[in-house]
């Protein structure tokens, strides 16, 4: 409209209220100049004011900031009322956008199975060593759609369903908020607002202890400081004894009867001295565990008992909390104090070379915290994840039986950490409590 207006198609605005013109009384006075310096005039029928009137300006700025007013009021009550919600633990969800659940009956979500199936599927497939990338590949491929009913699947969906604590029945709250009333602007909460966690809030598609293997293959994939390969349960976690790298998956004879699927070193034949570690197959690496489970197993209580003393020491971020907690006032105080700074060089006149001293100083202090306060978050989520592994390989060893025979890439996902090939046909098992067990190969 004010486009055609400024094109000079319109000469007349009519408008039931300064309120539905714009509720910033900045915008309204820009757009009320802008279309007066183009001869357009604005009518405010609740009002009773025609820009062109002498007065008019006055009275539309006086309206205006009433109506901005109004809308902070409005959107104050609205924002109180969302966080009333979250503190009672009512938990709502985009049900349009997201996979797996309708409204129920007083708004409490309830299971889809049809879509819970595919929130599985992508579970499972994560577990079985498949990429994010993969998952939108497969996906696409079963032509299911996405969350938003679009053909095509993006990684940042599928990544956002394996990490929403929701599919497991429980609920974070409030993790994002309006930063301006006006914008409508929203950001990641990290801390400027309450959050609240509700567990047991609606029913999981996804149990707690896949959830939480999840976020640890997650996470151990982020750490990897290589890229990460999904062609198999065995990526990324058989490592060559001779150089250090993964072993990837190999085909021989892909074009005759002769068809075999092998395990070697990525870099076996890269450069001078080439890696003399064998080359495996799939069912050698499985009985290889085996030997290795079932010997991690004879001492089970003993490993139970050292987990549980491990996990009292990991778990206790007591001195970390508190640490964080003043640093996160100690970043307030300093903002502050540099705020104070800054507008006191403004008000009053003073050396600028002690001036600007005295703001380094305040900038290298709050940059010092800051610095200080990442460590420690970064400490205080190494040891929730530690602390995660831990619970999943207690919770997992207590319910296997001494010995198994049979292969269970559960058990792979879920308690080993890597697997060492050596070049004298060995391989050591590292699980996830730190337990080295070195077997033989044939």
């Amino acid at each position: 409209m004010v486009a055609d207006a400024l094109a000079g198609k319109i000469d007349l605005i009519v408008t039931k209220s300064v309120s539905r013109f714009a509720r910033n009384t900045v915008d309204s006075l820009v757009t009320v100049r802008t279309l007066k310096e183009h001869h357009v005039e604005v009518f405010f029928e609740k009002e009773n004011i025609y820009t062109f009137d002498s007065k008019g300006e006055l009275l539309i700025t006086i309206m205006s900031s009433l109506a901005q007013e109004e809308s902070r009021s409005i959107s104050e009550n609205v924002t109180w009322g969302q966080r009333k919600r979250f503190a009672d633990g009512k938990v709502s969800m985009p049900y349009k956008q997201f996979l797996g659940y309708d409204r129920g009956e007083g708004g409490v979500p309830i299971i889809n199975e049809a879509e819970a199936e595919i929130v599985r599927m992508i579970y499972r497939l994560f577990l079985q060593g498949k990429t994010s990338t993969g998952i939108c590949k497969h996906l696409m491929e079963l032509g299911i759609p996405t969350p938003g009913g679009k053909a095509k699947w993006r990684q940042s969906t599928v990544m956002s369903i394996l990490q929403n604590e929701k599919y497991k029945g429980d609920a974070l709250l409030q993790k994002k908020f309006t930063v301006d009333f006006l914008t409508k602007k929203q950001k990641v909460n990290e801390g400027e607002v309450p959050q609240y966690y509700v567990e047991g809030s609606h029913p999981a598609i996804i149990s707690a202890m896949d959830f939480d293997m999840v976020q640890t293959e997650i996470a151990r994939r982020q750490t990897l400081g290589r890229a990460y390969s999904g062609s198999s349960i065995f990526a990324s976690k058989l490592i060559c004894g001779d150089c250090g790298g993964f072993y990837g998956q190999k085909v021989w004879h892909s074009n005759d009867p002769y068809r075999r699927v092998i395990w070697r070193c990525n870099g076996k034949f890269n450069g001078e001295a080439k890696c003399e570690t064998p080359t495996l197959d799939a069912e050698v690496i499985q009985q290889a565990f085996l030997k290795a489970f079932n010997q991690l197993m004879g001492s089970r209580e003993k490993h139970l008992k050292v987990c549980e003393a491990m996990r009292e020491v990991v778990a206790d971020c007591t001195e970390l909390n508190a640490e964080i907690e003043a640093l996160n006032e100690e970043l307030q105080v300093v903002a502050e104090l540099v705020s104070q700074c800054i507008k006191e060089n403004a008000s009053k006149e003073q050396s600028q070379e002690e001036y600007t001293r005295k703001y380094n100083r305040m900038v290298k202090r709050y940059e010092t915290a800051v610095d200080r306060l990442n460590a420690a978050t970064a400490e205080r989520d190494s040891r929730m994840l530690r602390d995660r592994e831990l619970r999943i390989f207690i919770g997992t060893i207590e319910k296997q039986p001494i010995v198994i025979e049979t292969w269970d890439e559960g058990l792979w996902l879920t308690l080993l950490e890597t697997a060492t090939v050596h070049k004298d046909n060995k391989i050591t098992f590292r699980f996830k409590n730190g337990t080295d067990i070195e077997v033989g190969v044939e």
